[in-house]
This record gives structure tokens, C-alpha cells and sequence, in this order.
């Protein structure tokens, strides 16, 4: 199955949308289309894996090394999923302690919201 990547911006913050299976053959397409997000902007990125019915070690390798780049660069990367099968990968690797793993896109851009308030109120 091929990988479709989607990115927008919704609230100020860019998300990309991943939809198909993440594996050997298409996670550098996602390591890529990340890196060149994370170098084109500067506030959090959102990653949707809500359309992701597989993703492999290759795949996990590739979400840790672009969420290596986004510390370098002061941004932070977070995961938007609701697939029990992609998150038991990501409990079973440890990978939930490291990344901030929303339900949904509103969950996720409703915590960045409630933390830009917080930080302007100080």
C-alpha cells in the first residue's frame, strides 16, 4: 500500500496528515516530507496517524529521528492517533514516554492553545 502525505496548517500550527502503511518503502518519504516541515516553520507540528493501519520499526525510526531534528530546532513534534494497532507499537517500544500522543487533532490543538495562553499570561 502507497503513502499518502497531507501537510496543512490548522490554529497556526502545521499538521501532516499520513494515510496507508508506514514501512521500509515509505518511511523515508515521511522522514523527508517531516524534515522539510520541521525546517520551514517554527511552532509545534502536529503528525496525524489516524489513517495509518501499519507502521514497522522503520517507520518508528523515522518518526524518532525527525523528533531528534525538531528538539535541534526548539520545535515540538506530536503524534495525533486513535489506532490501537500503531499505538501498542509505540507502548511496547517505550516511544508513548517520548512522544505526546493525542486522541485527536481537536485534543492536540486545544493542549497547544491552553499552552500559548499559559505562556503569554507569564
Amino acid at each position: 500500500m502507497e503513502i499518502s502525505l497531507k501537510d496543512s496548517v490548522v490554529g497556526g500550527n502545521a499538521v501532516l496528515e499520513v494515510h496507508g502503511e508506514v514501512d521500509f518503502f515509505s518511511a523515508p518519504s515521511l522522514q523527508d516530507r517531516l524534515a522539510a516541515l520541521i525546517h520551514s516553520g517554527s511552532g509545534p507540528l502536529l503528525v496525524n496517524l489516524c489513517s495509518v493501519g501499519f507502521i514497522d520499526s522503520t517507520g518508528l525510526g523515522a518518526m524518532v529521528g525527525c523528533l531528534t531534528l525538531a528538539n535541534e530546532r526548539k520545535r515540538s513534534l506530536r503524534v495525533v492517533c486513535d489506532q490501537e494497532r500503531v499505538l501498542k507499537l509505540f507502548r511496547i517500544t517505550g516511544l508513548d514516554s517520548i512522544f505526546k500522543i493525542y486522541a485527536s487533532t481537536d485534543e492536540a490543538l486545544a493542549e497547544l492553545a491552553q499552552e500559548v495562553s499559559s505562556y503569554s499570561a507569564e
